[in-house]
């Protein structure tokens, strides 16, 4: 069989290079000439698959190494009984790592402690309803906007947009796509729900771009500079709005998911699903071929203070002061657009908490809950 890859999904030769050739591309510059003789595709979220790129090919499988799937045309696919995976919750964690990262970063600078701010997630799928996990653990109350969700499992425990904005201290946005239907999401945060934000307010879009109406967002912060936002997704990219990118607190070029260890799962379901779909065993595991963590563990005493403990912790895994540094290098040595692709494709390997293992001496309780709440790995302490 022949295998075109998007080249920034890790393993890819790992896991498919025993069943056939291999071609890596650059996910946006894919091609209808350079995938008419595959028989896999795998692509990542920069590649729309559809009729276009398709047709008259002899593609059998494609499958998307990401949680979003509005770049894939999948009712086309079904008609051309072509298969498709995706890869659902691949990368939730990384993302709750870059959520976490930021409130603690913000908290730093305000002296506001985790605890003392209500957090508003939308959209609690794979990612959102991962991160509701997680900072609850942490102590965090959390209110939750799921439109789909509440008409399935009723509407406790839910709310509307709203109610979230005006209750929340800090917006983050993780809903997919959705252009049409009962609940779409295209413009979901749009220039009603942008204007009923307060200056002390918070917004965070780590899901896609076109959630939020970027143009109602920079006017608002033209007339607000105050209001903190976080932008990890955008409209138009990667050719984004420079004036907007000027505006917002922290600046990123869609890695919110980027871990290794996100993209890594994400090369496995595709593998496990293309598996199944041809009926070929499955000799490969992640266990395998996972690389180990440089930095592969930590000691703190259990008389630090558990918030400085986990600020300490988060920061070695991962800060995302340093991606926005990083964007803002490549934007000046090769324009917007270029930097935005190179930064992703040149992305330095990340890992996301789970990987360090925290040693703690003692049973260090309150540290202890705090660093497991978070997501990171405790090894106790041997016995005597």
């Amino acid at each position: 069989m022949r295998i075109v890859a998007d080249e920034n999904i890790p393993l890819a030769e790992a896991f498919f290079g025993e069943h056939g050739e291999l071609v890596r591309l650059p996910g946006r510059e894919m091609s209808r000439e350079q995938v008419r003789d595959a028989d896999i595709l795998l692509v990542r979220s920069v590649t729309r698959v559809d009729a276009e790129l398709l047709a008259g090919s002899r593609v059998r499988f494609v499958g998307t190494a990401t949680i979003g799937c509005d770049h894939v045309d999948q009712q086309w696919l079904a008609d051309q009984g072509i298969g498709f995976a995706s890869a659902p919750g691949c990368n939730a964690d990384s993302v709750g790592d870059y959520v976490i990262s930021t409130l603690l970063l913000f908290g730093e600078q305000d002296g506001v402690a985790l605890t003392d701010r209500v957090v508003g997630i939308v959209g609690a799928g794979n990612v959102g309803g991962r991160l509701v996990e997680r900072l609850r653990a942490l102590g965090i109350r959390c209110l939750i906007c799921d439109p789909p969700r509440a008409e399935q499992e009723g509407g406790e425990g839910f709310t509307d947009l709203d109610s979230l904005i005006a209750q929340a201290d800090v917006v983050s946005i993780h809903t997919p796509l959705i252009r049409d239907g009962d609940h779409p999401t295209q413009h979901l945060l749009g220039e009603r729900h942008i204007e009923a934000l307060r200056t002390d307010q918070i917004l965070i879009s780590a899901g896609r771009g076109d959630c939020v109406d970027s143009r109602a967002l920079k006017a608002r912060l033209a007339r607000d500079p105050d209001l903190r936002v976080v932008l990890d997704v955008w409209e138009n990219e990667p050719d984004i709005d420079e004036a907007l990118y000027r505006q917002v607190a922290i600046a990123t070029p869609h890695i919110a998911g980027y871990s290794l260890d996100g993209k890594l799962r994400g090369t496995e379901m595709l593998y496990q699903a293309m598996s199944r779909h041809f009926g070929l065993p499955l000799r490969k595991r992640l266990g395998q071929l996972k690389p180990e963590n440089w930095l592969r563990r930590i000691a703190v005493s259990r008389r630090a203070p558990p918030q400085e403990a986990l600020l300490l912790c988060a920061r070695t895994c991962y800060d995302v002061r340093r991606d926005a540094l990083l964007f803002e290098r490549y934007r000046r040595q090769y324009g917007m657009e270029k930097g935005f692709d190179l930064m992703r494709r040149e992305y330095p390997t990340r890992r996301e908490f789970s990987t360090l293992r925290v040693e703690l001496k003692h049973s260090a309780g309150a540290v202890r809950e705090v660093l497991e709440s978070a997501g990171f790995a405790i090894r106790a302490p041997r016995k005597s």
